[in-house]
């Protein structure tokens, strides 16, 4: 079957499976991170009431006699910001190199379907220990354990459906990275959903940790549905030989356009390499490195990318309180400015991609703008968070933080959509997969290296 005779993405159902799956890839790192105020209060010692899963940022002391105003912080006593995302992105660096090797002996199907199992039965854990009575200590340790092996499954998950989006029409990694954006705004909502429902903080917590839950299970299921569907198995099920062998003809009938090499030469080619001329030999197993050398600087390119993103979200972001004490607006600052408005910006930023790739993947331009978002680190350092040591709270006023997130967000989900896109132009179609393998794990690494600098960072404000 030639490649005008490829079926249609019927009622683009295969496009909205990788949305799908994209969102299902993000769930964990981004419901757990916007439940920080949730794990600061129950690894607090304090025993104050909360109103619900977000109240823990900020808890108003009003009592007879007290002031409506007054707010008291619940503190960060394990440094969990900082550790949660070190123990989230280190597993993903070497899981994600691990993943290289394996999807040459281990199937998609297993590798994908095992992982979000693994991931669901993690979260499910999470919602059981909403309604168990524990020492912080022991929280701590089994939250720290449950997020290490849960990043573990979502960089095996995350590594082989790039390797399969490889195979796949360039626009379908677009719709695959707006979903992942859209998990941000996902758990943003739900967060934002349980602090509004009014219910108690058990309560609230378990109904939002059910939601992932949910989305995980519904991954299964349309990842299930992919291999029935003729779009998915056209392009999934084409053999190395059959890809390389178009490439080659293509490649043929241009230098024959162009001039570049008569007809005797190359037979006499052909005959040096033991193959009558005009056929192909199958081609090799994909080098790591001739791919990585026409790919590195997508790779330099979205390591900067993430380790300016996580140096300072939301290890940073999520300290940073409001100007104003009236009102609940203390209460839902962080929830609402540092957590949905980045995933809605970010989100933006990925899907931007779908109409415009711009730098191009040759342009000396791209790893410029991408080290300039290395702006935003002392810009958030320099913003209102409290007990502030070394630097000063020089932008004070909300207004400066939400210009900064939106810029910050909007630039953050560009530039990763953008590398991601580019980089398997910039190869072969039988080393797309291994391209994408190589970019998931400079992808951790940028993550891993933003999560080591969030410490240096934090002990610098």
């Amino acid at each position: 079957m030639g490649q005008k005779d490829a079926p249609r993405d019927l009622y683009h159902m295969v496009g909205a499976i990788f949305f799908m799956l994209g969102l299902g890839t993000l769930l964990p790192w981004n419901f757990f991170i916007t439940a920080i105020p949730y794990f600061l209060t129950r690894l607090s010692n304090s025993n104050n009431d909360v109103d619900a899963v977000g109240n823990a940022t900020m808890l108003q002391e009003g009592g007879t006699g007290g002031n409506a105003s007054t707010s008291h912080v619940v503190l960060d006593e394990f440094n969990f910001s900082n550790w949660m995302t070190l123990l989230s992105q280190l597993p993903l660096l070497l899981f994600t190199l691990l993943n290289s090797f394996l999807y040459q002996c281990i199937p998609d199907s297993v590798r994908i379907v095992g992982s979000m199992l693994g991931i669901l039965l993690l979260f499910i854990l999470t919602t059981i220990l909403v309604k168990l009575d524990m020492t912080p200590q022991v929280f701590f340790s089994i939250t720290m354990a449950t997020i290490w092996f849960i990043n573990s499954f979502c960089a095996i998950l995350q590594g082989s459906l790039f390797g399969q989006l490889g195979r796949l029409p360039q626009n379908y990694s677009s719709l695959f990275l707006s979903g992942q954006g859209m998990a941000g705004m996902l758990a943003a909502t739900a967060m934002l959903l349980s602090m509004a429902s009014g219910v108690d903080a058990q309560t609230s917590a378990l109904s939002y940790f059910v939601t992932p839950c949910l989305g995980t299970a519904i991954s299964i299921i349309c990842y299930l549905i992919l291999p029935h569907l003729e779009f998915a198995r056209y392009h999934m099920n084409k053999t190395p030989e059959k890809s390389y062998e178009m490439e080659t003809k293509a490649e043929l009938l241009q230098k024959e356009k162009n001039k570049d090499v008569d007809g005797p030469k190359k037979a006499m080619v052909a005959l040096e390499n033991g193959t009558p001329y005009g056929t192909v030999k199958e081609p090799e197993k994909a080098s790591v490195f001739e791919v990585l050398k026409k790919i590195w600087l997508m790779a330099l390119c979205i390591v900067l990318t993430f380790g300016a993103t996580i140096a300072v979200f939301p290890a940073i972001t999520a300290s940073v309180q409001s100007s104003s004490t009236e009102g609940k607006w203390g209460v839902f600052f962080i929830p609402v400015c540092c957590f949905l408005l980045f995933n809605s910006m970010d989100w933006l930023g990925r899907s931007a991609t779908t109409y415009i790739l711009w730098p191009g993947q040759d342009s000396k331009l791209l790893p410029l703008l991408v080290s300039l978002r290395f702006i935003f680190v002392p810009l958030f350092m320099l913003c209102n968070i409290p007990g502030h040591y070394y630097l000063p709270a020089f932008f004070k006023q909300d207004a400066w933080f939400i210009i900064f997130m939106a810029f910050f967000a909007s630039s953050n989900g560009y530039f990763v959509s953008l590398t991601m896109c580019l980089a398997p132009k910039k190869v072969l179609e039988h080393e797309s997969e291994m391209a994408g393998a190589l970019m998931t794990f400079f992808l951790a690494l940028g993550l891993s290296c933003g999560a080591g600098l969030s410490f240096l960072f934090k002990a610098l404000l």
